[in-house]
C-alpha cells in the first residue's frame, strides 16, 4: 500500500514525459556539414559574413545574374518557399550566393532578384568575394560544384538548395530547379526553428 502511492505519480510522470517527447519532430537523417567562413556583400551593399547567420535558420543555394538555364527558375522557386515560409509564420532567412562575383555587382543582385519577386526581409543575395574564394566555398561547404573555366560566361554550379540550423551546418539539401518538395523544405524548416 505504501509503495502504490509512490508508484501511481510515478507512473503519470513517466507517462507524461514520454508524451511530451513524441510530440516533438526531428529532421530525419541530417548531414550536420560544417560551413566555413566567407565574408562578402549584400546586394544593398551591407556587409555580410557566415558568422553572422549563427543562432538564424537559413537556407542557401548558388546563383549567378546572367545564367541563362536554371538560376532564374531556382530564384523564383526560392521565392516560392519564401512565401510559403511566411504563411506558416516560420522564421528563416533565404542566402543566395553569385557564383559570379566579378560580374555580380550588388546593383546587378538585387535587379535580378526583384526580377524573380524576391523579397529582401529576410533575403540576402551575396557578392565581394573571389572566384577562387567561392569555388572553394561551395565545395568544402556544401559539397557542390560552383566552376568558372577561365574565359567561360555561364558558371557550371549545383542546383540544389541547402538547409541550415542555428550552428551553421548544413543539414538538408533538396532540388532546387525542377520537383522542388516544397512541403519536405517547410516541413524541415519549421523542425529547426521551433
Amino acid at each position: 500500500m505504501k509503495y502504490q502511492r509512490f508508484l501511481i505519480p510515478l507512473f503519470f510522470i513517466t507517462l507524461a514525459i514520454l508524451l511530451s517527447a513524441c510530440g516533438e519532430k526531428e529532421l530525419e537523417d541530417p548531414l550536420e556539414w560544417e560551413i566555413d567562413n566567407i565574408s562578402g556583400t549584400t546586394q544593398s551593399g551591407e556587409d555580410f559574413s557566415i558568422d553572422d547567420m549563427e543562432g538564424d535558420v537559413w537556407l542557401a543555394n548558388f546563383i549567378f545574374t546572367s545564367c541563362d538555364t536554371v538560376c532564374p527558375p531556382m530564384t523564383r522557386n526560392m521565392s516560392k518557399v519564401q512565401d510559403q515560409l511566411e504563411e506558416e509564420g516560420i522564421d528563416a532567412e533565404i542566402v543566395s550566393f553569385s557564383v559570379d562575383p566579378e560580374i555580380d555587382t550588388p546593383e546587378m543582385l538585387e535587379e535580378f532578384a526583384s526580377a524573380q519577386d524576391a523579397d529582401f526581409s529576410n533575403w540576402s543575395f551575396i557578392t565581394g568575394y573571389s572566384q577562387e574564394e567561392i569555388e572553394e566555398f561551395a565545395q568544402e561547404s556544401f559539397r557542390t560544384i560552383a566552376q568558372k573555366p577561365e574565359g567561360a560566361e555561364q558558371v557550371s554550379h549545383g542546383s540544389s538548395f541547402f538547409l541550415v540550423d542555428q550552428n551553421n551546418q548544413v543539414m538538408k539539401h533538396y532540388k532546387g530547379d525542377t520537383d522542388v518538395p516544397y512541403e519536405d523544405i517547410i516541413e524541415d524548416t519549421e523542425i529547426l526553428a521551433e
